[in-house]
């Protein structure tokens, strides 16, 4: 929501609701947080993005629709690169991939990490110098690690001991020496959501630490010497806002750093924290800007390495989700308008969890605003929900919208490049939504809506 973040609202507001419930607001407003940075609303009241109405981008590309503000996101790959300029900077490729933003990264001097075969493929089609690619991932087939290889990607973050065999055998059998970094499961707790918290014990990633199952992997790789070991790994989860989480990771992982040296005479070159920096998805949200987080987690490796006498590694990160989640919003337009028993007002759109899965998945809240006009009716606590045979089809769970929202009217939600079209399905047969890049007054087509021919092209029964 615009001014609060409502997590769990029920009932009738009324005077029985918490006080900010029953506190006027701006229906019209966009606070500058959420929104990509060159959305605006036109003389009109409608929004504009990059100087284009939406009304138009809405009749040349139909609804639901993304929309990338392209300068947008650029810039914020120069915010990282300029805040970390001795480090790495990885664009987390499974955030949103294809191959025009593959190319916008690449231009900007961002490096591209991806966690399968299919975002591999999608990055070499698009050009990327495979030397600039790290791969990820927890059950990669031999397959997978063959075209890496062969392709001679920069790095590959080994997950488990088969995945260290598997490419063992392939550099033998090729005579190269692959780099590779192990991933550590560290065990911090990183406030999040359970499924996108990944380094507790208790899941699928990396080798765990307390377990000595990393310093194993470690001592694996460096004792057989057929891979490069270069360094470790760890990514604690996404959406995160404490910093506490790094501080804690990289002082497990940079004391089995000081385990590997004592033990074996080595002193690894490379550190990559991971990822998972949160952004705003409602003004609840407060993330921290890349210089901000550049001087807190150099401050605690510098602090670390000294604790342990160690030489400060070259560090990387992963941004994917802080680089294109505020850079592009959803544009639906409103189908029904429904209010159940003076309950509550469901507006429902043309998309729904087959575009954004994350509210249902992950009970994200998001934010919206009524883009094709402003309105001086009351402000109403509507839910925005989707066209899907599902009651938790829900897009924003509770918003404030103006009172005569009707069909027809184009409802934008903000901050949906990271995970929404990445995660988006068919479900009940929906076509997928096309990816509108816009720059300069100009939009282009980087991701072509689905139409029912492409559903029933699969289908060879």
């Amino acid at each position: 929501m615009r001014a609060h973040e409502a997590g769990a609202l029920h009932g009738d507001i009324g005077n029985r609701g918490p006080a900010w419930l029953r506190t006027p607001v701006d229906v019209n407003a966009l606070v500058p947080q959420l929104w990509p940075r060159h959305v605006a609303r036109g003389p009109a009241g409608a929004l504009t993005v990059a100087g284009l109405d939406v009304r138009d981008l809405a009749a040349e590309f139909g609804t639901p629709a993304y929309v990338l503000d392209e300068d947008d996101l650029r810039a914020r790959c120069r915010e990282f690169r300029a805040a970390f300029p001795d480090a790495d900077v990885y664009y987390a490729g499974k955030a949103f991939l294809c191959r025009a933003v593959v190319r916008m990264i690449a231009e900007e001097g961002m490096f591209l990490d991806v966690c399968t075969g299919g975002e591999l493929a999608t990055a070499l089609s698009a050009g990327m110098e495979p030397a600039r690619i790290g791969f990820h991932g927890n059950n990669k087939s031999v397959a997978e690690l063959t075209r890496a290889v062969d392709a001679g990607v920069g790095r590959i973050i080994v997950d488990s001991f088969t995945e260290i065999d598997r490419l063992s055998e392939l550099a033998r059998e090729r005579g190269v020496r692959p780099r590779v970094l192990v991933r550590v499961t560290v065990g911090v707790e990183a406030h999040t959501h359970e499924f996108i918290a990944t380094a507790h014990e208790d899941q699928k990633f990396g080798f765990s630490l307390a377990g000595g199952a990393a310093a194993a992997a470690a001592f694996k790789i460096l004792d057989e010497d057929v891979l490069e070991l270069r360094g470790l790994h760890s990514h604690i989860g996404s959406q995160i806002f404490d910093a506490s989480g790094f501080e804690v990771s990289a002082r497990r992982v940079l004391a089995l750093q000081a385990q590997i040296r004592d033990a074996r005479g080595v002193e690894l070159p490379e550190l990559d924290l991971g990822g998972g920096f949160g952004i705003a998805y409602t003004t609840q949200d407060d993330p921290a800007s890349p210089h901000d987080l550049a001087k807190r987690l150099r401050k605690i490796v510098d602090g670390e390495c000294a604790a342990e006498n160690l030489a400060v590694p070259h560090l990387s990160v992963e941004p994917g989700r802080a680089v294109v989640g505020p850079a592009v919003f959803t544009l639906y337009e409103v189908g029904t308008v429904k209010d159940v028993d003076g309950l509550r007002t469901y507006v429902s759109v043309d998309g729904g969890m087959s575009d954004n899965i994350r509210t249902a998945l992950y009970d994200a809240s998001y934010s919206a605003t009524v883009a094709n006009r402003t309105s001086a009716a009351e402000p109403m606590l509507a839910r925005v929900v989707g066209k899907h045979c599902e009651s938790g089809d829900i897009v924003v769970k509770d918003e404030f919208l103006p009172a005569d929202v009707q069909p027809g009217d184009l409802v934008a939600v903000p901050g949906t490049g990271a995970y929404c079209r990445s995660m988006a399905s068919n479900y009940n047969h929906v076509p997928r939504p096309p990816v509108v890049a816009v720059r300069d007054g100009q939009a282009r087509l980087i991701v072509r809506r689905e139409t029912e021919d492409d559903l029933l092209a699969l289908d060879v029964g």
